[in-house]
């Protein structure tokens, strides 16, 4: 099934999970991905892998012996996920990330990208994932975020250095891309 009917389909089962009627474009996954110097990564995370866009970007760029962890909620679209990339571990749940990583014996990622729709959440769900997302990066690391709105801007800068944010106007909806380094 095309990824975009996919995802819209999704879309309208679960409009606050799934955040977009659309996938993210390869402009938006590029913004993020050339983000990171990735002769330094040895683990990251995907937070809301959706249908992959962003997934693809990091498989042809991360160094094959890196631990690439893909989370989304979705069972169909993790399910394709797994089919896709099987080199990469999916799960469910975001807000167990510290305790998923441990699992594989890794104590910090280098990077998270995320494309999860946070103003969607409830003030409680939204306060878990960032905790689990600084607890899981190693000091210095990245987290790099694409919003539909700047309305994440406070809470991320009491977590995190926001180095720039950067707009993708190609994108549907038009995104701005969030830049982070944890303090």
């Amino acid at each position: 099934m095309n990824q975009h009917l996919l995802f819209l389909q999704r879309f309208m089962k679960s409009p606050k999970n799934v955040g977009s009627v659309a996938p993210s474009s390869r402009f938006l996954a590029k913004k993020m991905v050339n983000q990171v110097d990735w002769d330094e990564v040895k683990a990251a995370a995907e937070l809301g892998s959706g249908t992959g866009p962003i997934t693809r970007y990091i498989q042809s760029n991360v160094n094959p012996n890196a631990n690439v962890f893909l989370f989304e909620t979705d069972p169909v679209m993790r399910k394709k996920l797994r089919m896709h990339y099987p080199r990469f571990t999916c799960h469910a749940n975001a807000t167990r990330l510290v305790h998923t990583i441990h699992q594989k014996n890794i104590i910090h990622l280098d990077c998270i990208f995320s494309g999860l729709p946070f103003f969607n959440f409830e003030r409680e769900l939204r306060d878990t994932l960032v905790d689990q997302i600084v607890h899981a990066l190693k000091p210095g690391g990245m987290f790099i975020a694409f919003q539909y709105s700047l309305q994440m801007k406070k809470q991320l800068s009491e977590h995190f250095i926001i180095e720039d944010i950067k707009y993708v106007p190609l994108n549907m909806p038009p995104a701005f891309v969030y830049v982070c380094r944890k303090k």
